[in-house]
């Protein structure tokens, strides 16, 4: 893959044979964030997980300190008091039943979390074609399936993200933004790495952390020293 010149120059501040400690490389991430817009700053994690076996499965939430410095939209599915009350938590969007012909034929996505009540679940069931690819499906152990609605809302509003591996056993969260000082970054993805070493499934032999980057969205990867993550 050709990177630009611009890349190239960045790519110059970064000792690719170092392994970073955290708090120099996300200062060096934020630095090699140049472009005109906020760049997001990310976390790559590689586990030795194997994601096609349940057992080894990581999954789950965490409420970063700062947030994610983007404004997240959620959709409720609920019904009754739990409607007015997703509302009044203020849920982007509530429904029900109706909504599911909007999204599967309709294409509307026009939301970045959905939460549902545990009695709603037999209903979202049937968009996990569309939703699933997307990361988008409620879950249980993401609080996103819950009759505690008000607190689910709150918790995305404030700066909830989940985390999961991908197809490549790779977990990747986004941490904040350029604009973010370094101690706020710092603290999210302390609170990110947290969760993560907390959610090591028992059934994994072996190494758990392979390797964590950061990196800025056009910014070059930065690796992580991951010995001096886990206590």
């Amino acid at each position: 893959m050709k990177r630009s010149k611009k890349y190239q120059e960045l790519a110059k501040q970064v000792d690719k044979a170092k392994l970073y400690e955290s708090a120099e490389a996300l200062a060096l991430a934020k630095k090699t964030a140049t472009s005109k817009f906020d760049e997001t700053i990310e976390v790559h994690i590689k586990t030795g997980c194997d994601g096609r076996h349940a057992e080894q499965q990581v999954r789950g939430a965490v409420v970063l300190p700062h947030g994610t410095g983007k404004s997240v939209k959620v959709l409720v599915f609920a019904k009754g008091v739990k409607l007015d009350e997703a509302q009044a938590a203020g849920a982007d969007h509530v429904g029900g039943e109706e909504l599911i012909p909007k999204i599967q034929n309709d294409g509307w996505l026009d939301f970045d979390v959905v939460v549902a009540t545990p009695d709603m679940m037999g209903v979202v069931g049937r968009l996990g074609r569309v939703l699933g690819p997307k990361g988008l499906m409620p879950n249980p152990k993401a609080g996103t399936v819950t009759m505690d609605v008000t607190k689910a809302i709150n918790d995305i509003k404030a700066g909830k993200i989940e985390y999961r591996l991908d197809k490549a056993n790779i977990i990747h969260v986004p941490i904040g933004k350029a604009s973010f000082t370094e101690e706020q970054l710092a603290d999210n993805f302390q609170s990110l790495m947290d969760a993560v070493i907390k959610a090591r499934p028992s059934a994994l032999k072996g190494q758990y952390l392979r390797s964590c980057t950061v990196a800025s969205t056009m910014g070059p990867g930065v690796k992580i020293n991951t010995v001096s993550l886990v206590k």
